[in-house]
């Protein structure tokens, strides 16, 4: 359902979050969309961004705003994920030498399985509104589109020029911040033709300004064997067997050495865990390969490389019996978002949260957004929006939507006047 604006730009919060949750944005996580589909999901094509990007998009325009699309990946059936962005201009103007502020939030949700209300059905009661997406993040998004709408219509004095960017994949791999940070970084997006002097990264925060949060690197590590029937196992080499000895050797590594590598006052320490395994053919066969998944947590100062690096070389080390353990490059990679840049806008939006009945502490947090991507091209980001982290994924997600209304409140007023 596509929300009217008629001639008042106007946008009703509750009802321009519910059109969005009803949208489904599920990002596959990397598997195959259609093998993964269960008797729910049967006949209903709810994956990846581009239904919602031209919902978004068709909502932008009738603000009277220009857009750009910036294609991020190709699918193999032609279609496109892309990022969309649309900008209004300040006082005074960029060419005046006005300032830039950058609203980013992103598209797609993760999956919908074993979620226990309509994923999709934007339900309220109780004061909340229910649905994949509801918290993370289309919450934060409806927010924005809303204090955009505001925006539009009261055109206050001495405004920043805002671009909105409507980003794609952070759920798994954060190629859509990439690829916008790549636009302004080479001067290719009209819309955003210079580095931002500030960002603001919607993602459910409680009300709260993250100014620091961790990166991740994630990649997947093999172990090899030789099948051979499993009546006769002393013939072959049992992969599992040889996985056994790096899960050991990675479990002693994440709980007695990753913690000693660094720290950060905001986030703590580094962690590390295994989080899949997958080995064999069948019960009847000694299982000729063995796969893990490791995600290993940055703080501040990190960086993917290096910590990859440092695992592998750990892991080469330690295996006792000579033979060849197998690493991927990443699959994910990540920076932490850093708090050495980012005080002066913290701090504002922190009495402007406190100003509407938000919390507004200043916080560090151990998961990873799209403000990180930002923030190493040199822009100061944070990261702030409604909703609990704890709602975010979860089998009924929900957002609160009193928490909803302030947010949107709080960021008109960011935009309201000049940055201090």
């Amino acid at each position: 359902m596509a929300t009217e604006l008629g001639d008042s730009m106007k946008l009703d919060l509750i009802e321009t979050l519910a059109d969005l949750v009803r949208i489904p944005s599920v990002n596959p996580m990397g598997s195959n969309p259609v093998a993964g589909q269960n008797a729910s999901e049967a006949g209903r094509d709810i994956y990846y961004e581009a239904r919602l990007t031209e919902h978004l998009a068709q909502l932008l325009g009738t603000l009277g705003l220009p857009i750009a699309r910036q294609t991020v990946e190709i699918l193999p059936d032609g279609s496109r994920r892309e990022n969309l962005l649309a900008r209004l201009d300040g006082t005074p103007s960029l060419d005046e030498g006005g300032e830039l502020m950058l609203w980013e939030v992103h598209q797609d949700t993760v999956p919908v399985d074993g979620m226990t209300v309509d994923p999709f059905g934007a339900e309220v009661r109780d004061g909340k509104l229910f649905g994949r997406g509801a918290c993370d993040v289309k919450g934060g998004m409806a927010a924005m589109l809303v204090a955009l709408a505001r925006l539009c219509e009261q055109r206050p004095p001495q405004m920043p020029t805002i671009v909105l960017a409507l980003t794609v994949n952070e759920e798994h791999g954060f190629s859509g911040a990439r690829q916008l940070v790549r636009g302004f970084e080479e001067g290719t997006e009209p819309l955003l033709p210079r580095a931002p002097d500030v960002c603001v990264v919607a993602e459910p925060t409680n009300l709260d300004v993250v100014v620091a949060h961790k990166g991740v690197v994630r990649w997947n590590c093999h172990t090899r064997g030789r099948a051979v029937h499993s009546s006769q196992p002393e013939l072959g080499e049992n992969a599992i067997y040889r996985m056994a000895e790096v899960v050991t050797l990675l479990q002693e590594y994440s709980e007695e050495v990753v913690p000693t590598l660094a720290t950060h006052a905001r986030c703590g320490r580094p962690t590390m865990s295994v989080g899949t395994i997958a080995g064999g053919a069948g019960v009847n066969i000694v299982p000729e390969t063995c796969r893990v998944a490791i995600d290993r947590r940055l703080v501040p100062g990190e960086t993917p490389e290096k910590a990859y690096e440092h695992a592998v070389e750990f892991v080469r080390a330690g295996v006792a019996g000579g033979w060849q353990v197998e690493h991927d490059r990443p699959f994910i990679e990540s920076p932490g978002l850093s708090d050495e840049a980012n005080g002066p806008l913290a701090e504002r939006l922190s009495q402007m949260a406190r100003d509407v009945g938000g919390r507004g502490e200043i916080v560090g947090v151990p998961y990873g957004t799209d403000a990180a991507i930002v923030a190493v091209s040199g822009v100061p980001a944070v990261v702030f929006g409604p909703g609990s982290i704890e709602q975010a994924h979860t089998a009924d997600e929900w957002i609160d939507l009193e928490q909803l209304d302030r947010a949107s409140e709080i960021y008109y007023q960011l935009a309201a006047g000049r940055l201090e």
